[in-house]
């Protein structure tokens, strides 16, 4: 495997790894109106995410990263479309992070509303707009024969692209209740794992719509067996928080992830990005990728960085491996004037 295969596999596995750990704590967000029906339940929702949701956006920044300096022309082309929408997500993911701190900075019930609604929109635009540009990276845009887009900013707004920002979405709202059904007790476990039964189904069709048409579209032979363990890892997931096993649920919800990413990425092999307007200006890997002594200094820097941030993480999750219900929500401090 040649240096620029190697970090567009490595480039998949961020985005994986972003989808997975992001993913759950968007959902918290986005079920927060809808679990949390009195001030302490919605306590214990924000705190299953408060000790990990600003390390989980980290692979965000790195993915990005990542792409800027392995392939700086799949950067610029998928970056330069989507810059508005990429805006947004700025502002959505700033405003997130600013409720979480911000909320219990006063008590009155109309400053916490306040700062839910930020939490509340700003989880769900985030999904949304990260599925659309993985999508349009996926499915191609108006490229010219320079890389450059053709048609206004609106030109990413496909049926595909938008069956991958609502993928995308559904996907983080179930995975969000099955993370919660894993990390609460008492009565928001009960309506978490009950949301999840209910609504797994549903949530997980533009899923499956996303995969079968990138396999119909571009796919090979083999991608076909991710396929099929994406599906089948994410119905046995289902099955097995129906008889209360949360944590294999959880697993195999990053199975079906997994499945998924590699389905995607495995189309767009050997692209970055597809030009809808003509097959040959589409951008490949070899025609985007950096330097060899770029890529090779790159590959050193993650080797020995990646395991120490995995192992940081992953330390991280085991500190905060226990379930939390209404009854570890000491009461509200109001600071003294």
């Amino acid at each position: 495997m040649d240096l620029p295969t190697f970090w567009f596999c490595l480039i998949a596995l961020l985005w994986l790894g972003y989808l997975f750990l992001e993913g759950f704590d968007f959902g918290v967000g986005m079920l927060l109106p809808v679990l949390g029906r009195r001030n302490e339940e919605r306590r214990v929702l924000i705190n299953t995410i408060g000790p990990v949701w600003d390390g989980n956006e980290v692979w965000l920044i790195v993915a990005g990263g990542s792409m800027f300096a392995a392939f700086p022309g799949w950067y610029a082309s998928l970056f330069s479309t989507a810059y508005l929408p990429f805006l947004v997500l700025l502002v959505a993911l700033i405003g997130r992070g600013v409720a979480f701190e911000y909320r219990g900075k006063v008590d009155t019930v109309r400053w916490r509303r306040i700062w839910d609604v930020v939490i509340v929109l700003a989880s769900w635009i985030s999904p949304l707009i990260v599925g659309l540009v993985l999508s349009a990276s996926v499915f191609g845009l108006p490229l010219d024969a320079n890389g450059d887009r053709v048609g206004g900013w609106w030109t990413i707004f496909t049926v595909p692209n938008v069956i991958g920002a609502l993928a995308v979405c559904g996907f983080s709202l179930l995975h969000g209740a099955v993370f919660l059904s894993l990390k609460t007790e008492g009565e928001i476990r009960e309506r978490a794992r009950r949301f999840a039964l209910m609504a797994g189904v549903p949530l997980l069709l533009p899923v499956i719509a996303l995969v079968f048409i990138a396999q119909l579209r571009e796919g090979e032979t083999w991608t076909w067996v991710p396929l099929v363990i994406a599906l089948v890892a994410a119905l046995a997931g289902l099955a097995r928080l129906y008889q209360w096993r949360d944590g294999q649920a959880f697993a195999l919800q990053g199975v079906a992830l997994a499945g998924v990413v590699v389905t995607l990425f495995g189309a767009l092999w050997p692209n970055v990005i597809p030009s809808t307007l003509d097959p040959a200006w589409s951008l490949s890997i070899a025609d985007t990728a950096s330097s060899p002594y770029t890529l090779t200094v790159m590959t050193w820097v993650a080797a020995f960085g990646t395991p120490a941030v995995l192992i940081y993480q992953g330390w991280t999750y085991w500190v905060f491996r226990k379930r939390i219900g209404t009854k570890h929500i000491p009461p509200v401090h109001v600071p003294s004037a």
